[in-house]
């Protein structure tokens, strides 16, 4: 009797086959696509409490102002009608993500520019719909974007996708958080002590010009193929289109998990929890810590943003030769972890040295996270219904957080800074049980939904 002949296990890839996907075309476009995407972000967020601070705007308010980012939880809305709803002109001329992502970042910067002109010593409430208005395309933007990235790349890429998708969107966060701050602080006038006043001329500038660097994403868009097609299933009337528009891709993620669907929407539920809800309040605690424009600009902003493409890149890196799940538990580890060295920095006043010790751990430890996380919500997906499936992954991650994370001003004038980040890091811990549950329970995905 013949011995079975062994079945050889894949083998895993070579180191330098490992790093040479960061050269593929796909890999490349995310990058710049990614950078278009992140740049909206902190202008309609982080920058903008900066901004709203500094013009004396209270932190209650600001906090509640932050609701603005809900746009991204509920994206998941219209996430239907960006899968399968042609527009007119762009559909034709570019297909159908490439018609969608252009469509979004031309309301990202009509809210820029929109943004731009608004006073909010003068009233907040054009402001806040400008904001709207950028917040709207830019979720528009990564609905589109995620089903553009899933589909342009087999599954065991994914990761590599995710880290330059994440390197180009840290990269546009230093451009929109420094360069906006650098840019507002040279368009300041008069002498130094003019600096510590608020002058919006000076933000006017900053914010027109993030609007003219949306041309970027633009260019790539125009620039990019199309990928290939999925043939839809005809609709015989407009109760077949909405069922197979807004029903089934929910239905369908449903069939595959059943019980465990429960388990991964509650993980994806809170996984981002602590960095949201700290997010918040970091900008007006370094307006109150003291800490000027071209400070929090050059610690803040460029180093700690660049120590998140280092974790980003080493995410994507450890995911692929250790696997998503283990590096989702370590940035799980991570993220909570470090939002205590906030809780630390709080009692030291105005410390330059603390805050760049501080924005390195956490940063290095949000770039891991974020890239072992996109990957993970990717291989959730079934790529026929990519761009509605990823938009409900993705709007999960943020309806929690950003919720909670609007009461953030009241609590801190309430506790104090240092009682906010310690119960922002205390919000983490739930996150380890669920990563845990999550890698011995669920099955691998498959893509094409068999």
């Amino acid at each position: 009797m013949t011995a079975p002949v062994p079945v050889a296990e894949d083998p895993k890839p070579s180191w330098a086959a490992t790093f040479r996907v960061y050269l593929e075309g796909p890999t490349l476009r995310m990058l710049f696509l990614g950078f278009s995407a992140g740049l909206p972000l902190l202008l309609v967020l982080g920058t903008l409490s900066f901004r709203l601070r500094e013009a004396g705007i209270d932190r209650a308010t600001i906090g509640f102002l932050s609701w603005v980012g809900l746009a991204y939880a509920f994206k998941w809305v219209w996430a239907p009608l960006v899968d399968r709803l042609p527009l007119p002109g762009l559909t034709t001329t570019l297909g159908r993500r490439r018609g969608w992502l252009l469509m979004g970042q031309a309301l990202v910067i009509a809210g820029l520019v929109g943004m731009a002109l608004a006073d909010p010593r003068e009233g907040l409430a054009a402001l806040v719909g400008f904001a709207v208005l950028a917040a709207f395309g830019s979720a528009t933007q990564d609905i589109a974007l995620d089903a553009y990235r899933i589909e342009s790349a087999a599954t065991e890429k994914q990761a590599a996708l995710a880290a330059a998708y994440q390197t180009g969107y840290r990269l546009a966060m230093i451009w929109a958080g420094a360069g906006a701050l650098w840019l507002a602080a040279r368009a300041e006038t008069g002498d130094a002590g003019a600096a510590l006043l608020y002058q919006n001329a000076a933000w006017q500038t900053a914010y027109l010009v993030m609007a003219a660097s949306m041309a970027l994403g633009v260019l790539t868009v125009l620039l990019s193929p199309e990928p290939p097609a999925r043939a839809m299933p005809p609709a015989r009337s407009a109760a077949d289109w909405l069922r197979g528009a807004l029903v089934e891709p929910f239905a369908e993620f449903l069939r595959r998990y059943r019980w465990q669907a429960l388990l991964i929407l509650s993980l994806i539920a809170v996984y981002r929890i602590a960095d949201v809800v700290m997010g918040i309040m970091a900008n007006p605690f370094y307006v109150d810590m003291g800490y000027t424009k071209d400070e929090v600009a050059a610690v803040t902003k460029i180093y700690g943003v660049v120590m998140t493409l280092a974790g980003a890149f080493v995410g994507g890196v450890l995911a692929l030769r250790l696997g998503v799940m283990r590096v989702l538990m370590l940035g799980a580890v991570l993220s909570a972890a470090s939002n205590l060295l906030f809780a630390w920095l709080a009692t030291r006043g105005h410390d330059l040295s603390a805050l760049i010790a501080v924005i390195a751990a956490d940063n290095l430890s949000s770039g891991i996270a974020s890239a072992a996380f996109i990957a993970y919500l990717s291989g959730l997906t079934n790529i026929q219904y990519s761009a509605t499936q990823y938009a409900l992954f993705s709007s999960m991650m943020l309806l929690l957080p950003k919720t909670l994370a609007g009461f953030s001003g009241a609590y801190v004038d309430a506790h104090g800074y240092v009682q906010f980040f310690t119960a922002t890091a205390m919000l983490g811990m739930p996150v380890l049980l669920l990563v845990w549950l999550a890698g011995r329970a669920l099955p691998a995905a498959p893509r094409d939904g068999a």
